[in-house]
């Protein structure tokens, strides 16, 4: 592998030499580590990004100046910052800087400042940049205006500048104008100056903005069009491969590094990882007792995710029960053993981007899906709550999530109560709410992740999601009603309601069943398992195994269930009406009468609406 290889660094290479923008955002996955194998190094080495970069574009023409918060202005040896001092003396010789900082002042005061200010030499300057951010700025874009003049056709400097500035969410953080303090404004407005200066835009000099998100930045630099962004992404499974044969071929003698199995397969587990988290994986198994285990990775990975995106935001789903232990649907678990599970795993074109599960609440829907995350042996994330309180970090947030989801080779993303979790993409919805929404959208139907992350959104207000997430090749390539148990699946939740109490050789008999049906009238799987655990209760109370028939009536008359029956009515005719599988619908239903189903369901809700339902 060649550092070169990286596709974020031939996407900035080819933005620089065809001139399309002279400032560049490097965003993502900026505070790991790379492979790099040029500039002095003897050999290859993983190295902090900047290093990449320095190692990269440190070649004859260049002269590569690195500035961060609260650090000097650095350049890669003493002959290069010489060049730029002999460069800047021209300058400051025949008075032309003094003159331009005099053009470029902005405030009468600033004049006035600039004609007592005593004249510093070039090396006094970069010191009392030291500590002094702002100050550091405008210093790094008077660089650049030396840089670019020239006396009787010679040019100051014959180099082209490359100013790398590390952690520049920091230096010029978001924020409106008014709410930021005064050197934050100033810094908005000096690089704002910079970047849009035509004589910079058209001449060679390089700036390389680094941060992890565009969203912290300010954006009235952001969305300045010679601005233009390259994403960092997070490490393939090629590129974790190779780090992990790199590790192994820089153990000392006295070091082993024992693996259950392969690095291949070792490469493929640890999906998700950044390359220092993979190093500190690798460190700790080197030093472990015994071999490195999958559980060992597996719970590093989950840690990792966790730790990037916050316990609040995202949980992995470890469901202990499957489709055996689902009681009824009959009909639906037939479909999703069948057609859904299959489209979930493959990873062709016939992969399922999404579905949508509907139906009302205490329908049993979560225990459904949680069942086909446990059959599928995939990785299953659960985002909890991806809007933040914090202005910004819902972005952040997103962006890490997304990285997370293009390194794995193949995820699904689990959604309970998916109606609060994403908002609409109106005009009164927050800007906030919005651009999640839409780019929730725009990832499901990312033709890269075809077959590789499929989404469920569960929820009971399925008319609450965006019409956009409920279209055709996003969530809504498949929405799945979850009705209330009817028939045999009806007299199925019965029986597992009564079993653990009630001494039945093989089957229920029908004499049970039509003795306590009428008592069940309207109930659903929640009040099911409510009234089993009652059951169970009375007979622990009591201490006996068995209850009889006449006290199991007595303990369900006694039950009362909420009185949410329009509510879950409603809720029902919702998800009917969103349903896109003819054969998941009621068998009275079929393509002739359709419409008229849809047309009372639609009448239905109006009046269920009329009477404050919703």
């Amino acid at each position: 592998m060649k550092s070169s290889n990286y596709p974020f660094i031939s996407d900035a290479g080819r933005i620089i030499n065809s001139g399309q923008s002279r400032t560049l955002l490097l965003t993502g996955n900026t505070t790991d580590i790379f492979y790099s194998d040029g500039g002095n190094r003897l050999s290859g080495d993983y190295v902090p990004l900047t290093e990449l970069l320095v190692d990269l574009w440190s070649v004859k023409g260049n002269l590569i100046v690195i500035y961060e918060l609260n650090g000097p202005i650095r350049f890669l040896s003493d002959e290069d910052e010489q060049k730029m001092c002999d460069a800047w003396g021209k300058l400051h010789d025949d008075g032309t800087q003094h003159a331009i900082d005099l053009a470029l002042a902005r405030t009468k005061r600033r004049v006035a400042e600039l004609k007592k200010e005593p004249r510093y030499s070039f090396k006094e300057k970069l010191k009392k940049a030291e500590g002094n951010p702002t100050y550091a700025l405008e210093l790094l874009r008077q660089m650049c205006l030396c840089s670019r003049l020239s006396h009787e056709g010679v040019p100051f400097l014959w180099e082209d500048l490359v100013i790398v500035i590390e952690a520049a969410d920091f230096l010029i953080p978001e924020g409106s104008i008014n709410s930021l303090k005064d050197v934050d404004r100033q810094r908005v407005a000096i690089c704002r100056d910079w970047f849009s200066d035509p004589g910079f835009t058209e001449a060679r000099d390089t700036v390389l903005l680094v941060a992890e998100s565009a969203s912290l930045l300010n954006s009235k630099l952001t969305k300045l069009p010679q601005v233009l962004e390259v994403e960092v992404p997070s490490p393939l499974q090629e590129e974790r491969l190779h780090l992990i044969e790199w590790f192994i071929a820089s153990l000392s003698e006295n070091e082993n590094l024992q693996l259950w199995s392969t690095p291949e397969v070792l490469a493929k587990m640890t999906a998700g990882l950044s390359s220092h988290a993979l190093v500190q994986l690798l460190r700790f198994a080197v030093h472990k007792p015994g071999e490195l285990t999958s559980t060992d990775v597996v719970a590093k990975v989950e840690q990792y995710i966790k730790d990037l995106l916050g316990d609040d935001v995202v949980e992995f789903k470890k469901p202990t029960h499957g489709m055996n232990d689902v009681v009824g649907f009959s009909k639906l678990k037939e479909f999703l053993n069948d057609e859904f599970i299959p489209r979930i795993q493959t990873e062709g074109k016939a992969a399922l981007s999404g579905a949508v599960i509907g139906g009302p609440i205490g329908a049993g829907k979560t225990f459904l899906l949680e069942a086909v995350a446990g059959e599928l042996g995939i990785v299953v994330l659960v985002l909890k709550n991806l809007r933040s309180k914090w202005f910004g970090s819902t972005d952040v947030i997103f962006e890490r999530l997304r990285r997370i989801i293009h390194s794995l080779d193949k995820s699904l993303i689990f959604v309970d109560e998916a109606d609060t979790q994403f908002g609409g993409v109106g005009a009164e919805t927050h800007d906030t709410e919005r651009r999640l929404t839409g780019k929730i959208q725009a990832m499901m139907s990312d033709p890269s992740l075809k077959g590789k992350t499929s989404w469920l959104l569960i929820t009971a207000r399925i008319h609450l999601l965006s019409p956009d997430l409920r279209r055709p090749g996003r969530a809504g390539s498949l929405m799945i009603p979850i009705l209330d148990p009817q028939g045999d699946d009806l007299n199925a939740f019965i029986e597992w309601m009564i079993k653990p109490v009630y001494q039945i050789e093989d089957t229920i008999s029908e004499s049970t069943i039509k003795e306590l049906k009428p008592l069940l009238e309207g109930y659903y799987a929640a009040v099911y398992a409510e009234i089993r655990s009652n059951l169970i209760a009375v007979a622990e109370r009591k201490k006996v195994t068995y209850l009889d028939l006449e006290e199991i009536i007595s303990i369900i008359e006694d039950y009362i269930p909420p009185s949410l029956k329009d509510t879950r009515r409603y809720q029902a005719l919702q998800a009917l009406l969103g349903c896109t599988r003819l054969s998941l619908l009621p068998p009275n239903i079929n393509r002739e009468n359709l419409n008229d189903f849809r047309e009372r369901w639609s009448q239905e809700i109006s009046s269920l609406e009329m009477k404050g339902v919703s």
